[in-house]
């Protein structure tokens, strides 16, 4: 390989004034992070993939710190190095030679998450020799900072020769080619006064520039065949070193993009470069911030410890995009951009952990872009980082969108948020029944959560999310003083509560349907549900469907009825919106543990086999990316939250502890979209899977931050003897909860506030008769229910458990 020789650089300033690299130093990485949570990767996932994450630049690579073509958006350019809407690199790679000899592939490999870093760790066995990574991200910038750590155990120095090479892959997100985002071909520039590379794009403002905090001894000339798909460049830095014995010597570089120009990137990589110890402590101490707000205390330790993670799961997911916004993504690293669904799921859960600021953001960007694409109140599904739409909306978006308002309202007290977004709500529901409901029997037609062919017909899950939508949007209307409309919706969501309960019911099942259609729509879509069953080897379906395709030959219908083919899970929704009278609901959850696994819910029903009840083991997924046979973190969240609705705490808590086990599976520290190891390594809804059941059911958190009130009304799982959430967030107020079973007779409730607000505790008349209340009164109210109440910084009450 060609080399080009340079004089050194101006050394930069160090902290302390050690040099690079020197042991003990106070702003390593490591030494940052040593009190930080951590938790180590298995041999067996080295292979598969970790993000570093960050707002405006993300990093995904292998654990074992390699970074392959991964993904299946933009086949294999979903790993290395994102700013978005624009790629920065493919990743990087390194190569040691200790006395002239190129070190093979480690045989140890070690790889550690933190919440806001991660880090890798190698030996070679016979080689006195270990040398960890450190990465991160910083807050609000385009960059990415790493630290190399040689430690020497041996007795004698070592010198070895140290090359980086970065591969630049400067490239446009997915749909970049419908704002004018074209690819063309990379090339890169050397600086010999900074000791930086610089890659741009030949036709578009795109930049990327790397190197490190010394100067190297020679740059590595640039190549485009790097084994690398499209039109990167990569170039490379030989650095030489010299690790005392029984020592350790540092080198840190940096990363630094921009969809602008090089200076620009210079700025960055030189920022991220010399603030990287004050940017990593920022982050670091915000997320300890994270961690502390909605802090979970309880005695399943493995439960307590995921909800954490999820909480710091939450925050990888946002995304800024200059010019078009912030907001939640969907997952990594295949959805790294905006979903209304998603969206409407996952908000709720970041309410409920402290994590407002981004749930308007995000609000503001999908009702923005929806009125600008759509203007008809339609809410979108998916956008690229680009503000390109690929999909204006399924139908269930529409009116989600009202119901996660109204939760948010519900949170925030703020009216103005209720009137700057009820006229998308109005005019949605409008569009939702004007344009989608031929027959005018208030249930939409179209596709909701399940996008299977053919399945759009009256679809249950859109369905039950109208219904809630006009209740919520009664509430609205109400609120802002529109009493008349306020009614009529209110009407229609009765109407529609008891059409649901009627007209979507299958007795047979004992099940909400699928769908409502005719008997043609359903034998087409029975015949590909066979062809389905058949190929999975599910015979079990197979035999079931061709039963149900008898039945109908023999006893055909005309209109439309309801029809339970596929068990899918949205089956649950009249559960989880409340919508199922209580003697339906109670048989269709019974009805729903049939379709479950060691680790959630299936998708698809049909797709369950003989080892469902008991297959704890990696998901067998599809050479093509499929969800086909797939089980996920939200339909078992969605039955944990319907599980509680009906007063069965214990259910729910099962089903939280199924997901559980999904876990640190293959990424240590989170949670993948497929359980337990399959489809997005994070996924953003699962916060709602895990907060809305842990906050708002079992401990009972029930704000109306506009009336200074919250009302709490606990449902503890049994196995909850002791159990506290501190510090969850209430537009300014900040209440706690600690819950303590005495003798198995009496539970204790303590809940205290940083605002005066009016704290409510309902309870039973037999409760009320024989409980103790300490910081506040008793009353009874006119429909006979009782509860304790206060205004005081702490409520206390003693209650004999029913």
């Amino acid at each position: 390989m060609q080399t080009i020789r340079i004089i050194p650089f101006l050394a930069l300033a160090i902290l302390g004034g050690c040099a690079p690299g020197e042991p003990g130093e106070p702003d390593s990485f490591g030494d940052l992070l040593k009190n930080s949570p951590a938790i180590s990767g298995k041999l067996a996932y080295l292979e598969s993939p970790y993000v570093t994450p960050g707002n405006r630049a993300y990093m995904v690579g292998h654990q074992d710190g390699s970074f392959p073509e991964i993904g299946w958006h933009i086949p294999g350019e979903m790993g290395g190095i994102w700013m978005h809407p624009v790629k920065l690199m493919d990743g990087f790679h390194t190569e040691i030679r200790v006395g002239g000899q190129l070190l093979p592939k480690p045989d140890s490999t070690l790889f550690v998450n933190y919440p806001m870093a991660n880090s890798h760790r190698w030996e070679w066995k016979g080689q006195p020799l270990v040398v960890r990574r450190v990465q991160f991200s910083p807050d609000d910038l385009p960059g990415v900072a790493l630290e190399y750590v040689f430690e020497n155990p041996g007795p004698e120095p070592l010198q070895l020769e140290f090359d980086f090479f970065g591969a630049a892959d400067l490239r446009p997100t997915w749909l970049g080619e419908r704002t004018g985002m074209t690819d063309g071909p990379d090339s890169a520039s050397f600086d010999p006064e900074e000791g930086t590379w610089t890659a741009r794009d030949a036709g578009q403002p795109w930049f990327v520039t790397w190197g490190a905090d010394r100067a190297p001894r020679e740059s590595l000339s640039p190549r485009t065949d790097n084994g690398y798909k499209g039109n990167g460049v990569t170039a490379g830095l030989r650095y030489s070193l010299e690790i005392p014995a029984k020592g350790s010597q540092r080198i840190r570089f940096a990363i630094g993009g921009s969809d602008t120009s090089a200076a620009l990137a210079g700025q960055v990589w030189k920022k991220v470069l010399e603030d990287a110890p004050t940017l990593l402590v920022g982050k670091r101490d915000r997320y300890e911030g994270l961690a502390a707000l909605s802090k979970l205390t309880i005695p399943d330790k493995d439960l307590q410890e995921a909800f954490e993670w999820l909480k710091y799961n939450s925050d990888w997911m946002v995304q800024t995009v200059p010019g078009i916004g912030t907001g939640i993504t969907a997952g990594i690293p295949d959805y790294p951009w905006w979903f209304g669904v998603d969206s409407e799921y996952a908000l709720r859960g970041y309410m409920a952990v402290g994590q407002d600021a981004v749930v308007f953001e995000t609000i503001r960007l999908l009702d923005s872009v929806s009125r600008a694409v759509n203007g008809n109140g339609r809410i979108l599904h998916e956008m690229s980082t680009n503000g390109a739409v690929f999909n204006p909306g399924n139908i269930n978006e529409t009116p989600q969108f009202a119901s996660l308002v109204w939760h948010v309202y519900r949170w925030s007290g703020d009216r103005e948020f209720l009137r700057a977004y009820f006229p998308t709500i109005r005019q949605g529901l409008d569009w939702l029944l004007r344009e989608n409901d031929a027959d005018g029997n208030g249930f939409p037609d179209g596709f909701g959560m399940m996008e299977i062919h053919g399945l759009d017909s009256e679809m249950i899950d859109v369905a039950a999310y109208t219904q809630a939508a006009f209740e919520h949007a009664s509430k609205i209307a109400a609120v802002l003083g529109e009493s008349e409309l306020s009614e009529r919706y209110s009407t229609k969501a009765g109407q529609l509560k008891d059409r649901i309960n009627s007209d979507f019911w299958s007795e047979p099942n004992n099940s909400y349907a699928d769908f409502r259609g005719t008997d043609q729509q359903a034998l087409r879509l029975i015949e590909d549900a066979i062809v389905r069953a058949d190929t999975l080897d599910k015979p079990w379906a197979v035999a079931e469907l061709e039963a149900t395709r008898e039945s109908l030959r023999g006893n055909p219908a005309t209109g439309v009825r309801p029809f339970v083919l596929h068990h899918n899970w949205v089956v649950n929704t009249p559960m989880e919106m409340g919508i199922a009278d209580s003697a339906r609901a109670l048989r269709a959850l019974e009805t729903a543990r049939k379709f479950t696994n060691p680790f959630g819910v299936f998708v698809t029903g049909i797709d369950r086999d003989e080892t469902a009840g008991s297959d704890a083991g990696s998901f067998r997924g599809s050479k093509a990316f499929s969800y086909t046979g797939a089980v996920m973190t939200l339909p078992t969240g969605v039955l944990a939250v319907a599980e509680n609705n009906y007063g069965r705490p214990d259910r729910a808590l099962d089903y939280l502890r199924r997901m559980t086990r999904s876990f640190s599976f293959a990424l240590p520290g989170s949670m993948y979209e497929v359980s337990p190891d399959y489809g997005m390594i994070a996924q953003a809804w699962n916060i709602y899977s895990f907060a809305v059941p842990v906050v708002e059911q079992f401990f009972g958190i029930q704000p109306m931050a506009s009336e200074r009130k919250i009302r709490i009304a606990p449902q503890m799982p049994g196995a909850w003897k002791e159990a506290s959430l501190e510090h969850v967030q209430v537009a300014g107020n900040s209440i706690s909860v600690y819950y303590r079973e005495v003798n198995g007779e009496q539970a204790t409730l303590q809940v205290t506030q940083t605002s005066g607000w009016e704290l409510e505790i309902p309870l039973s008349a037999e409760q009320a008769a024989n409980s103790v209340v300490e910081g506040g009164g008793m009353e009874q109210a006119t429909d006979g229910a009782y509860r304790a109440f206060s205004t005081s910084g702490s409520l206390t009450v003693t209650y004999p458990i029913n």
